[in-house]
């Protein structure tokens, strides 16, 4: 039993290599909208959606969480022309979980339009500095938010890579 939702499931895979073609934005406004019907719990909506396709701004994004990794001078976007950040509020308890839904939903709307993606860690860390704070600020965002996560989008240069196995024992049926 197979439908077109858990096709995009089965074949969705993170994507490190991008052609320089920006996402349409009818694409990325249905991609934003999925993640804003993420589940959340008790439906409090803690997170926020910032797109970012300013090549500037991504620029800045970019060598702001190399400097987290310490590995100033590579670009831990892989060149995707579209980032999306997602911060939740910290003051929800289910803050995490919250955004990493909105992430996967993201993830797999991306994936059923054509669109590529891959998750970026270290937003946590940029968004705690100062320069990720007044990054916020200047966006007029107010608020005590916590990066949950970076969302790269676009066309894939070259092959979907392949899915690897499924480990063994991954279910239990009890």
């Amino acid at each position: 039993m197979k439908n077109a939702v858990l096709k995009v499931l089965e074949e969705r895979r993170s994507v490190r290599s991008y052609q320089e073609k920006q996402v349409e934005k009818e694409a990325l406004d249905a991609i934003l909208r999925a993640g804003t019907y993420a589940a959340t719990g008790m439906n409090r909506q803690s997170p926020i959606i910032v797109a970012v396709q300013d090549a500037e701004t991504i620029q800045t994004l970019s060598a702001m969480n190399a400097a987290v990794m310490g590995r100033e001078g590579s670009d831990p976007f892989y060149g995707a022309p579209t980032v999306v950040i997602v911060l939740a509020d910290p003051n929800v308890r289910t803050y995490v979980e919250d955004g990493s839904l909105v992430i996967g939903n993201m993830m797999n709307a991306a994936f059923a339009l054509g669109v590529d993606s891959c998750w970026i860690h270290r937003a946590k860390e940029v968004f705690a500095t100062e320069e990720g704070k007044a990054l916020l600020t200047k966006w007029g965002i107010s608020g005590e938010y916590v990066g949950i996560g970076n969302l790269i989008l676009g066309y894939r240069e070259g092959d979907l890579p392949a899915a690897r196995p499924r480990k063994d024992n991954y279910i239990y049926y009890v």
